[in-house]
């Protein structure tokens, strides 16, 4: 499920993964995968601060193409892209297995399909310099954007499926931990990594 994080720019925005059979996650309207979130991350990771780089995301323009996420879990609204989701990939009726599916990404081209009747690509610029994580309009201060890197690598909310509580490989690369960019400083050092 996304969870509030506080912006600089905007206050309280939405973030996270929104569908436990996909890695695609959110922000506000803007959509991308985990695979290729964990990608960016890891290329900022490399690079000197002020570090940006070109990413393409979905971009949904209006809340009605967005769509009723609480409607769609509780199945009976399914308006929207978010609603064409949960009708292929409805909420598990048994709570017990509302857990994020790993394995998401093996369901990347349905994703693919259903967004693109409601979202061109847009190429938006990602990066950190010296005050702030930036992503597209969106600027988050070191310690949230530590926050959303917690969040994916935990699994959101409800956290991975895995009896581990963790996907088989992580989805940074151990290279991280040598990490150029100072915005990201101390981060890849949290326990979180070192029990990986």
């Amino acid at each position: 499920m996304p969870l509030s994080f506080n912006s600089a720019s905007h206050g309280p925005v939405a973030f996270g993964f929104f569908n436990i059979a996909s890695d695609m996650l959110l922000l506000e309207r803007y959509f991308f995968f985990c695979d290729d979130f964990c990608d960016w991350i890891t290329t900022l990771a490399d690079q000197t601060s002020p570090a940006f780089m070109n990413c393409t995301v979905f971009h949904i323009k209006t809340a009605q193409d967005t769509g009723d996420l609480m409607g769609a879990i509780h199945g009976i609204r399914f308006t929207g892209f978010i609603g064409r989701v949960y009708e292929q990939f409805p909420f598990p009726r048994d709570p017990a297995l509302f857990k994020q599916d790993p394995e998401g990404r093996r369901t990347r081209r349905q994703m693919q399909e259903m967004i693109a009747l409601f979202a061109p690509e847009k190429t938006l610029q990602m990066g950190c310099d010296e005050a702030y994580f930036r992503f597209g309009p969106y600027a988050f201060t070191q310690p949230v954007f530590h926050e959303l890197i917690r969040y994916v690598w935990q699994g959101g909310y409800p956290r991975w499926k895995t009896a581990s509580g963790r996907p088989a490989s992580p989805p940074w690369p151990p290279g991280c931990s040598k990490h150029k960019t100072g915005f990201l400083q101390g981060y890849f050092h949290n326990t979180i990594f070192d029990v990986w």
